[in-house]
């Protein structure tokens, strides 16, 4: 398409006459009472088989279920009738489900592999927030065919938008890599599908007492009707994550069930490295365990040894067209676990500490890690999070042995307030006694009713030999109801600020930024389900007002009933270059001012469909020159067993200095044979560095993300074959305590 069209159909797609949209009727939820279910003490404990209609064990638990639309009618009953019980024993929380469905024929199922995201899917989920402190949570879920999904919920499942343009997503809040031990059945009927939950009270984390209360809601997808309900209801803009407007589960009385557990593994692992000569294969046996014990059962002391994470996918490549650093996500299990105790800062921009930083070289080396100790929890209202981690030296690497520890407390009051500190270290454990850095924070929040939050945090780092502005700060101010979301936020990053324990997208900038967001609904007419025109501000300038990046995005976001969804938009874009630096092979830069507007289009087809797809164009001025970029991800499956996915990305680029492009290819494929049981692939090429690579696993997962896992991943270069590595791994958890 044309430059010129292209902007203009942009500009016309935000210009939307929203005088003629009307809005639904609405709960009024800040005065509607949030509704409370109590529990029911099981003498006779069920058959977890999925039956639930004919288990004697539920007759005498009272059922309830009124669940209300969120979309597409948001305020307005389910349109159909979901049926819940909850029950528990002295060592296990029981949920069972009934999900009528009018046509069970047509329920959709689009992934069976265990933690699959369940929203384009027939299914089910609940949070359970067992501290009763509305910010923290565990969701737990299933499908029809029993698919297992579970994940941790940190400051009510709020993370940080990557603001590098070059990559996108959410980081911190929901961590889903979070694993534990319990179990789900399920059957499918001309009645509709039903669930059975069985949660060990060991797995989660709360306060022992009687008549405990916890904050609960209810979440069922309706893939037919393109339709989410909640039992609690949601404004527009909020998910089941949103633990301040969750309802109550009363009438629990619990006891400290005992809790240790010991997980060894046992590693066989076959390296071949064809940069080396002589080639030859290197056979590395290892083993280690780690030790998990229930102080208390808010409070979990863990022990590690020889931690190894052979087991883990492989980074996505990514490629950088800017002058700053490229965020890669934390993927192994043991930093995962309580994660969000220990987060700091502004995620993905200024992350304080940063777990990728244990065990990972500054150029992506595998350094190992002899062993450590980790405390998370609560203690009543405090969540406590304590970590040292010891890793040895890589000689090659010119890299000395070093001790990671990070000590993070914060004290939550109500209304969604808390205030925190962290200290974050690093020491170096070699021969030079002037090998340290370490980084003190401050950080806190107010919320103001249900509607808006006050944030911030304050932080300085000591590093030998920097000894002037080693301090950062972020301070900000969220509305989020009624349908309209405004953000506003000041970020900086003074020049000497070093946390080598974590992560900085750029080095010494101030920042202010404004968002403002608007949803509506236009009650299906033109077959839209919402509308949400936004406008969006930042900019980067250095201590001397410099400006180094202005960003202003000016966009709408239409989704429609059939699960379609398109943005339009367009970006205004200033860049500030002091110094030339080389983007390309031969492509440099100069210094200069570069301002440039460029277009840009997304389109995002029905995900719960056999074959779906998203494609993201822009168009635009880029450094003096020209960028076409287009990028897309096509979703192929076959039952509800084999998935696959293949994403291309496509930059080309003409500079006055040169032209070029760039290339990016990951296939993904899986196989499900059973939840647990899988085999899933990931192949990647890389134009830039002229690199493919291959990353395939088998697993055989038995609880807490053990069991048996085969890898076996290859790298081949512009010469040929530059490494393969083999691997076998068995872990197992051992109750020695239940």
């Amino acid at each position: 398409m044309h430059r010129n069209t292209l902007l203009t159909c942009a500009l016309l797609a935000s210009s939307l006459p929203f005088s003629a949209v009307s809005q639904p009727a609405m709960y009024d939820l800040g005065k509607t009472e949030r509704p409370s279910v109590q529990a029911v003490f099981l003498e006779q404990l069920p058959a977890v088989d999925g039956e639930v209609l004919n288990d004697a064990a539920w007759q005498n638990v009272p059922s309830f279920g009124q669940l209300i639309q969120l979309q597409p009618n948001a305020g307005r009953p389910a349109t159909e009738k979901t049926a819940i019980y909850i029950a528990y024993s002295v060592e296990t929380f029981y949920l069972a489900v009934v999900c009528y469905d009018a046509k069970p024929q047509q329920l959709v199922v689009s992934d069976a592999r265990r933690d699959a995201i369940l929203d384009d899917t027939d299914s089910f989920q609940f949070i359970l927030d067992t501290y009763r402190d509305n910010q923290n949570g565990f969701v737990f879920g299933t499908n029809s065919i029993g698919v297992e999904y579970d994940a941790q919920i940190n400051n009510e499942g709020v993370g940080n938008n990557n603001a590098n343009r070059q990559q996108g997503g959410t980081i911190g809040g929901v961590n889903i890599n979070w694993d534990a031990s319990w179990e789900v059945r399920t059957q499918v009927g001309d009645y509709g599908w039903s669930a059975e939950f069985a949660i060990p009270f060991r797995t989660l984390r709360y306060a022992p007492g009687k008549n405990q209360t916890w904050g609960v809601n209810f979440q069922r997808n309706i893939r037919k009707t393109n339709e989410i309900v909640f039992w609690a209801p949601m404004p527009l803009g909020f998910d089941l994550n949103r633990l301040s407007l969750a309802g109550s589960l009363t009438g629990l009385d619990l006891v400290s069930p005992g809790n240790l557990k010991l997980i060894p593994y046992v590693l066989g692992q076959a390296v071949r490295d064809y940069k080396k000569s002589p080639v030859k294969t290197e056979f590395k046996p290892e083993a280690g365990a780690d030790l998990k014990y229930s102080i208390t059962p808010a409070l979990t002391l863990d022990l590690t040894y020889n931690t190894d994470f052979a087991q883990v996918e492989v980074d996505d490549q990514q490629v950088n067209l800017d002058r700053f650093n490229l965020f890669f996500p934390e993927k192994r299990p043991f930093f995962l676990e309580n994660a969000g105790l220990f987060s700091v800062g502004s995620p993905g921009e200024v992350d304080l500490f940063f777990s990728r930083r244990i065990g990972i070289g500054d150029n992506g080396q595998q350094v190992p890690i002899i062993g450590g100790a980790r405390l998370s929890g609560k203690v009543k209202r405090t969540n406590v999070g304590f970590l040292s981690m010891f890793t040895d030296d890589v000689s090659e690497a010119e890299i000395q042995p070093n001790n990671f520890t990070v000590a993070r407390v914060s004290q939550e009051f109500a209304k969604r307030s808390a205030v925190g500190a962290a200290f974050i270290t690093r020491e170096g454990l070699g021969e030079d006694s002037g090998d340290y850095n370490r980084t003190y924070a401050a950080d806190g929040k107010v919320g103001l009713g249900k509607k808006a939050l006050l944030s911030g945090f304050y932080a300085h780092s000591q590093t030998p030999g920097i000894d002037d502005n080693e301090h950062a700060f972020k301070f900000q101010a969220t509305y989020d109801w009624n349908q309209l979301n405004v953000n506003l936020a000041y970020t900086e990053v003074g020049e000497g600020f070093n946390p080598e324990v974590g992560f900085l997208l750029r080095q010494s900038f101030r920042k202010p930024e404004v968002l403002v967001l608007y949803r509506l609904r236009p009650n299906g007419k033109f077959g839209l389900l919402e509308l949400r025109p936004h406008v969006s501000y930042r900019q980067y300038t250095d201590f001397n007002g410099f400006l180094v990046t202005g960003f202003l995005h000016v966009d709408n976001h239409w989704e429609f009933e059939s699960g379609l969804e398109i943005h339009t938009g367009i970006n205004f874009t200033t860049e500030g270059v002091l110094e030339p630096f080389e983007i390309s092979k031969g492509v440099t830069i100069p210094a200069g001012a570069y301002r440039h507007r460029e277009a840009q289009i997304l389109f995002i087809t029905n995900p719960s469909k056999r074959i779906s797809f998203d494609t993201r164009s822009v168009l635009g001025g880029f450094f003096g020159g020209r960028r076409l970029a287009n990028s897309g991800t096509m979703r192929v499956r076959f039952g509800d067993r084999f998935n696959s996915a293949f994403t291309l990305s496509h930059n080309d680029i003409s500079l006055p200095g040169g032209d070029f492009s760039t290339f990016l290819f990951g296939g993904r494929l899986s196989y499900s044979f059973t939840p647990r049981i899988f085999v899933q692939s990931l192949v990647q090429y890389n134009s830039v560095i002229e690199v493919w690579s291959a990353n395939i696993r088998f697993g055989w997962l038995q609880q807490a993300n053990t069991g048996l896992f085969v890898v076996y991943n290859e790298g081949r270069d512009e010469f040929g074959i530059s490494g393969r590595n083999f691997a076998i791994k068995y872990s197992r958890v051992f109750d020695i305590i239940k």
